[in-house]
């Protein structure tokens, strides 16, 4: 089964160290599910600003890991600076919200995390 995120990626990034690839992963699974659901919340109480700041504040973890949302995120922050209802962003959002959540899956099976 495809990853919905890039072992490569984090296994360059980590210069082959499984200890600190685990670490980075698990830092990933700390900060990355919170700043998730403050954008879901802030997009659904139509919060443009603060949905800038959590969706560009993924974004490096979101290249870091490999995963395939980005063209979502940047339609997200480019949605904030427009008057568009935010239904006009609700299949990015669940793209990212879906992937998010298999990569959750994925990383802490992966690294035997919690």
């Amino acid at each position: 089964m495809t990853k919905h995120y890039s072992i490569e990626s984090l296994r360059e990034i980590a210069g082959g160290d499984s200890d600190f690839m685990a670490v980075v992963a698990q830092t990933f699974l700390d900060e990355i599910p919170p700043d998730l659901q403050a954008m879901e919340d802030a997009i659904e109480n139509d919060n443009k600003e603060l949905a800038y700041q959590f969706a560009h504040k993924m974004k490096p973890n979101l290249e870091m890991f490999g995963i395939d949302v980005l063209k979502d995120i940047t339609t997200i922050e480019s949605w904030t600076k427009t008057s568009k209802n935010k239904s006009s962003v609700d299949e990015n959002v669940h793209n990212v919200s879906t992937t998010l959540r298999a990569v959750f899956k994925e990383l802490k099976a992966d690294f035997d995390l919690e």
